[in-house]
């Protein structure tokens, strides 16, 4: 890790006081790279959990389609352990995404990049970037890029220190978007149908998908009873 690129981005850290250690992160993330925004998602093994934060609208859009569809920059980063970039969405070289793509675009996200967030052996997730014009990073962006993943990644495990096994720390679960519910369906969607949590999501997302029904929705309905997996009739069932 470079020590002046480090000092650099922990001054801006410092520099900026307002909101959360989560949310300082993401804010400086875009700033420092030259980027229109960023985020950061948490996993949970292969599946992403949710947003610790987000800039802006279309950051938090863009972690929520990687989130539905189980594809994009943060997805492919954190399974790949490598960073992952996209320098025209609108035009790609070698189409990977066809689902997250056109609706990221249409948002206003032309180039996205995502790094893996880890320390070690430590996987935590990945750092979203997004620019709203195509082009690729340049040496400087990306080293930097770098370094604000690494600090990202202390950042989440310091956040999380404290908090009880099993749990979430306090700031985490107010300020990030876990879609605490898509994990509750998934939870009963598993059971339904004798399957494990992991297929359960993917059942919920093929329902959403097919539907073009926004995930939580679909979650809800399953909470609430309106939506059962275990009936043939149901997408996604079966």
């Amino acid at each position: 890790m470079s020590g002046e690129r480090l000092l650099r981005i922990l001054a801006l850290l410092s520099a900026s006081g307002e909101g959360g250690d989560a949310p300082r992160v993401c804010q400086v993330a875009a700033q420092a790279i030259g980027m229109s925004g960023a985020g950061i998602m948490v996993f949970e093994g292969d599946l992403p959990r949710g947003s610790v934060c987000t800039t802006d609208p279309v950051s938090a859009l863009i972690e929520d389609l990687q989130y539905t569809l189980g594809e994009g920059p943060c997805v492919d980063a954190h399974t790949l352990g490598e960073p992952v970039s996209e320098a025209d969405l609108a035009a790609p070289a070698v189409p990977r995404w066809p689902a997250f793509g056109p609706p990221a675009v249409t948002k206003g996200a032309r180039a996205v990049f995502g790094f893996p967030v880890r320390i070690g052996a430590i996987r935590i997730g990945a750092l979203n970037l997004y620019r709203d014009r195509p082009g690729s990073l340049s040496g400087d962006q990306h080293a930097d890029a770098l370094v604000m993943a690494d600090v990202a990644a202390r950042a989440v495990l310091s956040i999380q220190a404290d908090a009880p096994p099993g749990t979430l720390s306090a700031e985490l679960e107010t300020g990030a978007d876990f879609h605490l519910v898509v994990h509750q369906a998934a939870g009963m969607v598993s059971v339904q149908l004798d399957v494990s949590v992991a297929e359960a999501l993917l059942r919920l997302r093929a329902r959403a998908f097919a539907t073009e029904t926004p995930l939580t929705e679909v979650a809800q309905d399953v909470v609430d009873r309106r939506l059962r997996f275990a009936d043939p009739s149901a997408p996604g069932g079966p």
